[in-house]
C-alpha cells in the first residue's frame, strides 16, 4: 500500500523567512527526509517582499512546492487582504482538491484566516484525514485587536471554524490556554495536541557577553541591554516599557534594543522620540539567520509582551529563542499567561502586571545589580529548553501525532502535550 501523503498549506513556505514559514520548513523538510511524501499549497509570494513572483511548481528539499496563487493587494488595506484571502481559499482548495488522494492528511495553518473552513469540505469529501495547525485563534484575534467591523458576522465565522475543528482528525494548538480555549468551544479534548513551535536551538546557543562582536559593534560594550528581537505587532503592548524608560531615563548603562520590525515598531520609534528618549534606545534591522545566536545573546535579559486579552489566542513564539540564546526575560503579560506561568514555574525571568512600569523600571534595576541571579537564570532558561522545547523534541512529536492518526479511531490516543 503507498503510504499516505502529507499536504501542508499555508500562504508561506520556503524561502520565505515569516515565523510561520520557517516552522513549516523545518517541518515539511524533517518529514522529507524520513522518507514521508509531502507536498506544500502555498502563495507565490514573500512576506517582506509584495512584488514577489516565486515559481508555481519546484522542488525543494524533496518537498513538492505548489504555488497556485499570487497575492495582488499585500497587507495595505482590509478591502485588499480580505480579497486576497477569498482567492486563497479557492485556489488552495482546488489545488487541494486536485493533488489529494484517500487516505492522504491535509494539514491546514491559520494563514490566511479560517482556512480549516475551506479546507473542511474538501478533505470530508475526498476522505482525508485534516489536521488543522492552529497558529491563532480567529476571528477572536481580530476582535480582540479592536477590528469591529468584523463583530456583525462574527458569530457566524466562529460557528464555522469550529465546525470545521469538531470534523479534524485532530488540532494542533501552541499551548495550554489555546487548549483551553478549544475545549470551552466544545472541541473535544481527544482531538486536541499541544505541540509549542520551537527555534534552531542547535545554531541558537548561549554566546558569553565579553564574546559577542556585536556588543563593540553597536556600541554597548559598558551597557545593560534590555532586548527584543523579532516583529513587534498590534498584540504587544509597549505603553508599560515607554513609563518603565521614563523612570530609567537617568540611568545612562541602560539601553533598550528593538531587533526587528512590525506594525507597532515606526510608532514606538515616534513615542521615543516624543518623550525626549532617543538616548537611552536603539534600534536595528532583522538579523541574518546566521547571526541570531549574536544578536539574541547580546541582551542581558529579553522584553516581551502580550496584551492580556490576547491569550490563548496566540503564544509568543519568540520566547524559545531567548531561552536558546540563555537569557532571561521579562514578560510584561497576564500573570496567569502562558509565557508568565513558564518564566515563574521555571525561575528564568520576571513577570511584570501590564499598566506597571514602575514595576518594571525596579525589575530591570534588579537584574542589574544581581548579576548572580541573572545568570543563573540565563541557565535556568536555557535547561527548559533542552528539557521541554527542542525542535527535535517538538518534530518526534509530529511524528508521532502522524502515526496514531493513521490507526484505528478505536486504538487513538488523546492529547500528549510536550510541556
Amino acid at each position: 500500500m503507498t503510504s499516505p501523503q502529507h499536504i501542508f498549506v499555508n500562504r508561506f513556505f520556503y524561502p520565505d523567512h515569516s515565523a510561520t514559514s520557517q516552522i513549516l520548513s523545518d517541518l515539511a523538510f524533517h518529514l522529507a527526509r524520513c522518507g514521508t511524501r509531502v507536498s506544500v499549497i502555498t502563495s507565490s509570494g514573500l512576506y517582506d517582499e509584495p512584488k514577489a513572483d516565486l515559481p508555481p511548481f519546484e522542488i525543494i528539499g524533496d518537498v513538492a512546492t505548489h504555488r497556485v496563487y499570487r497575492p495582488r493587494f499585500g497587507r495595505g488595506s482590509l478591502a485588499g487582504r480580505a480579497t486576497d484571502y477569498l482567492a486563497m481559499y479557492q485556489c488552495f482548495a482546488a489545488a487541494a482538491w486536485r493533488l489529494s488522494k484517500p487516505g492522504d492528511f491535509l494539514i491546514a495553518k491559520t494563514d490566511p484566516p479560517l482556512l480549516s473552513v475551506a479546507l473542511a469540505p474538501v478533505a470530508r469529501v475526498k476522505r482525508l484525514a485534516l489536521i488543522n495547525w492552529l497558529q491563532d485563534l480567529y476571528p477572536e484575534l481580530a476582535l480582540g485587536l479592536g477590528m469591529r467591523a468584523l463583530t456583525p458576522v462574527a458569530p457566524l465565522m466562529i460557528a464555522a471554524r469550529n465546525a470545521s475543528l469538531k470534523s479534524a482528525r485532530c488540532n494542533v494548538v501552541l499551548g495550554e490556554r489555546m487548549r483551553d480555549r478549544l475545549e470551552a468551544a466544545g472541541i473535544s479534548a481527544g482531538q486536541i495536541q499541544i505541540i509549542p513551535n520551537w527555534c534552531d536551538d542547535e545554531s541558537i546557543t548561549p554566546l558569553p557577553t565579553n564574546d559577542n562582536p556585536l556588543r563593540s559593534a553597536w556600541g554597548l560594550d559598558d551597557k545593560f541591554v534590555i532586548g527584543y528581537s523579532g516583529n513587534l505587532g498590534r498584540a504587544h503592548e509597549y505603553a508599560t516599557l515607554l513609563d518603565a524608560a521614563e523612570y530609567l531615563r537617568d540611568d545612562r548603562d541602560i539601553v533598550f534594543l528593538f531587533i526587528g520590525s512590525g506594525h507597532s515598531m515606526q510608532s514606538l520609534r515616534s513615542e521615543v522620540e516624543r518623550r525626549g528618549l532617543a538616548e537611552n534606545f536603539q534600534f536595528r534591522p532583522y538579523q541574518a539567520a546566521n547571526d541570531l545566536a549574536q544578536s539574541l545573546s547580546l541582551p542581558d535579559v529579553h522584553w516581551i509582551s502580550l496584551l492580556p486579552a490576547m491569550e490563548g489566542l496566540i503564544v509568543p513564539s519568540k520566547f524559545y529563542g531567548v531561552a536558546a540564546a540563555g537569557r532571561p526575560t521579562i514578560a510584561v503579560t497576564d500573570p496567569a499567561g502562558e509565557i508568565a506561568e513558564l518564566v515563574r514555574r521555571y525561575q528564568c525571568g520576571a513577570v511584570v502586571t501590564p499598566g506597571d512600569g514602575h514595576a518594571l523600571a525596579q525589575a530591570i534595576r534588579d537584574f542589574r545589580t544581581d548579576r548572580v541571579r541573572l545568570e543563573q537564570m540565563g541557565r535556568n532558561a536555557r535547561a527548559l529548553l533542552d528539557r521541554s522545547f527542542r525542535k527535535k523534541i517538538a518534530l518526534n512529536h509530529w511524528e508521532r501525532l502522524f502515526q496514531r492518526a493513521c490507526a484505528p479511531s478505536s486504538e487513538r490516543l488523546g492529547a500528549e502535550p510536550i510541556n
